[in-house]
């Protein structure tokens, strides 16, 4: 026999806690108890309850505003700004309105934007760089708040759904670029050991060094930030020593500004002296002096992608795929070159 669904009734009763309480829960209603809002909250859990789509606010609140928010882990660069400009591709002609976060780099959203989140009521949410835990899945899959994930921190669950890039295949890429120039020693500088996207970079690293029969120093392998400052101190510190790289893969094209810097620092010439490749292909790469080599990571198709996959998903719809990864490749300019001594 199928177990009846439970209704905002049949929580209240258990909880012990009346209708209007429950329905406070579910909208994100501050005016309610925390002590009684986590016990709500896990008897929502238990009986995996789920309000439908159709009980979307009607009425006078039909006319509110169609917004989807749109969280960072961090927003205040370049890289965010192609992403914003992939969503806003969709976001505009649809007339949905999109509401920007930042998490000042943490990776977990914290329960109070949660709360705004569920009090707002967005036809969606999508996380950059950034995920949920069990419970605030929970809390807005209970809400009919889809959220789509673009360019996962970790490995998320395989019913998220997530938009993402070949993080692998744009480290392979970067580093046979510059083994076929001549390169033996290879430096790279990457962002946080714990973002998924970093590590599979190096991996793409090192495999294109054992795919030439090249060993490669794991000292020239430095974690850090996906920053200019993050960049400039790594590589300030691997070039200052006798047996320094001729050539560095930075993790992106923010931590290869700063790499560029830090040359300069040490009277270096790049690419003459040093080779420099980045990762991202933002706009400015190529116009730097000299213009970067770097790895296209289709920023703007990504957020267009997210964005679409989200709003399909707000209109009860199943997108037609709920893991993309795109297809990353290498933009040769004029920041690598074959190194002075082989």
């Amino acid at each position: 026999m199928v177990k009846a669904r439970a209704t905002i009734a049949d929580i209240a009763a258990e909880v012990g806690v009346s209708v209007p309480t429950v329905s406070k829960v579910l909208n994100g209603r501050a005016d309610v108890a925390e002590a009684t809002r986590i016990r709500v909250e896990q008897a929502l859990s238990r009986h995996e309850y789920r309000k439908p789509v159709s009980s979307r606010p009607t009425g006078s609140r039909a006319s509110a505003p169609r917004l989807l928010d749109l969280v960072f882990h961090e927003g205040d660069n370049l890289w965010a700004q192609e992403i914003i400009n992939g969503v806003e591709r969709i976001s505009g002609p649809e007339r949905v309105g999109v509401v920007l976060s930042g998490l000042g780099g943490q990776h977990r959203p914290p329960q109070e934007w949660i709360d705004d989140v569920m009090a707002r009521r967005p036809l969606g949410v999508l996380l950059v760089l950034s995920g949920l835990d069990a419970t605030q899945r929970h809390q807005l899959h209970s809400r009919a708040i889809p959220f789509v994930v673009l360019d996962t921190q970790g490995n998320p669950p395989t019913d998220v759904p997530t938009v993402g890039s070949n993080n692998w295949n744009g480290g392979f890429v970067a580093t046979q670029h510059l083994i076929g120039l001549g390169h033996r020693r290879i430096g790279v500088i990457m962002g946080p050991s714990d973002v998924l996207c970093s590590r599979a970079r190096v991996d793409g690293f090192r495999s294109a060094h054992d795919d030439a029969g090249l060993p490669f120093d794991p000292a020239l392998v430095r974690w850090g930030e996906f920053t200019p400052g993050s960049g400039f101190h790594h590589a300030r510190e691997m070039l200052a020593g006798p047996a320094r790289p001729t050539a560095i893969f930075a993790g992106s094209d923010d931590v290869a500004i700063g790499i560029a810097r830090a040359a300069r620092e040490h009277g270096l010439r790049i690419p003459e002296d040093l080779s420099v490749v980045g990762y991202d292909n933002l706009p400015i790469t190529e116009w730097m002096s000299p213009p970067l080599t770097t790895v296209n990571q289709p920023l703007r198709e990504m957020g267009s992608l997210a964005a679409q996959m989200l709003l399909t998903l707000a209109e009860g719809r199943t997108p037609s795929s709920t893991r993309v990864d795109l297809m990353t490749e290498l933009v040769v300019r004029d920041s690598t070159a074959p190194p002075a001594t082989v």
